[in-house]
C-alpha cells in the first residue's frame, strides 16, 4: 500500500495518473506483470519512445519498477507494479507530526517457537535443512531474509527512540506476509494474530501461500517449488482502534490504551495459534525475497 499524508505529498502521482494512456498502461502492467516495453507499446500501440516517457513518469512517481532480464539479443526492460492499494488523505493533518523510522531485518527476531512445516533463508542460501526447528538458533538467522513455519511465533524488538516528554500518537508496521502451505496453495487461509508487549492487537486471515510465479526480487537461484511472494500490509495502531492497511479494523486497542513511554520495550509478536481456526502458517519476506524489497518497516509518530 502506498499512503500520502497529503496532496503535496501525491503531486507526482496525481500528475502520472492525469493521462488517459497511463492509466491503460497501469491496468496492463497489473493485468500481466513483467511485460517488455516491447509487448506494452506493442499492445497499446505506441512507439517505444512514447512507452518509454510514460513508463519513466509512472516509475518517477513510484507506480511501477523496472528490472532489466537477459533476452536472445542482449538485455530487455520488464515492467511490475509496486502497490496494490493507494491513500491519500485529502484533509491536512490537525497538526504537523513527528515521526521515527526504522527497518528491521526479517531474521532479526528476538524470539521465537515454532513448528514444521519451516525454515528460513538468506539470499545467498538455505539456513540448514528445511523443517528442522533448531536452525532458528542459528547465529545466521540474522541474515535471513524470509522465513516461515506453520505454527508458533516470531518477536521483533521494535526500536523505542522517544525522550522524556514524548508519547507515541501511532504506529505503523509494514510487511510482506502470506499463509504457509507445503509447496503453496493460494486458497489456503490462515489466522495471523498480533500483539505488543503481550496485549493481542488483532487476527488478521491471510488468504493463502502464493507460488504461481516466481517473486519479483525472489533470488534465480530460489526453488520454484517454494513461497514466492505475499501480500504488502500495514498495521496501523492509533487513538481510534487498531487496523490493518487503515480500512480494515482489527480491535478497539489504541495507542493510548498500551500505556507506552520512553522507557517502555517494544516487543511485537507475529503468530500463528496450533488451535486457531484458520492454522494455515506463516511466511514473511524480507529483502531480496517476495515482491518487494523491504524488511519490517516500522515508522513511530509522536508528540
Amino acid at each position: 500500500m502506498l499512503h500520502l499524508s497529503s496532496m503535496e505529498e501525491a503531486q507526482k502521482v496525481i500528475k502520472a495518473l492525469s493521462a488517459d494512456m497511463r492509466m491503460e498502461l497501469l491496468k496492463l502492467i497489473y493485468a500481466t506483470p513483467g511485460l517488455s516495453m516491447n509487448e506494452l507499446a506493442h499492445a497499446l500501440k505506441l512507439t517505444n519512445s512514447a512507452i518509454s516517457m510514460h513508463i519513466g513518469k509512472l516509475a518517477d512517481a513510484g507506480l511501477v519498477q523496472i528490472e532489466t532480464a537477459s533476452a536472445k539479443r542482449g538485455t530487455q526492460k520488464k515492467i511490475y507494479p509496486v502497490h496494490e492499494r493507494l491513500v491519500i488523505d485529502l484533509a491536512p493533518a490537525s497538526r504537523e507530526e513527528t515521526f521515527y523510522q526504522d527497518e528491521i531485518r526479517i531474521g532479526c527476531y528476538s524470539a521465537c517457537d515454532v513448528a514444521p512445516t519451516c525454515g528460513l533463508s538468506t539470499p545467498e542460501h538455505l539456513i540448514g535443512s528445511m523443517d528442522d526447528v533448531k536452525v532458528f538458533t542459528f547465529p545466521e538467522h540474522f541474515d535471513a531474509g524470509i522465513l516461515w513455519f506453520t505454527s508458533g511465533y516470531v518477536e521483533y524488538t521494535l526500536p523505542n527512540r522517544l525522550q522524556p516528554g514524548q508519547h507515541l500518537t501511532s504506529l505503523r508496521i509494514s510487511f510482506e506476509i502470506s499463509s504457509e502451505y507445503p509447496g503453496f496453495n493460494k486458497d489456503y487461509p490462515s489466522d495471523i494474530h498480533f500483539s505488543l508487549n503481550e496485549t493481542p492487537l488483532g487476527v488478521w486471515v491471510s488468504p493463502g501461500d502464493y507460488g504461481d510465479r516466481r517473486g519479483y526480487i525472489s533470488p534465480a537461484w530460489w526453488p520454484e517449488s517454494l513461497n514466492q511472494y505475499g501480500l504488502l500490509k500495514t498495521l496501523i495502531i492509533n487513538s481510534e482502534g487498531t487496523f490493518m492497511d487503515g480500512t480494515h479494523k482489527l480491535s478497539d486497542v489504541t495507542i493510548e490504551a498500551l500505556q507506552l513511554n520512553y522507557n517502555s520495550r517494544l516487543i511485537f509478536r507475529i503468530a500463528v495459534p496450533e488451535d486457531t481456526p484458520n492454522c494455515g502458517g506463516c511466511t514473511l519476506f524480507g529483502e531480496h525475497f517476495g515482491d518487494y524489497d523491504q524488511a519490517i518497516m516500522v515508522k513511530a509518530f509522536y508528540a
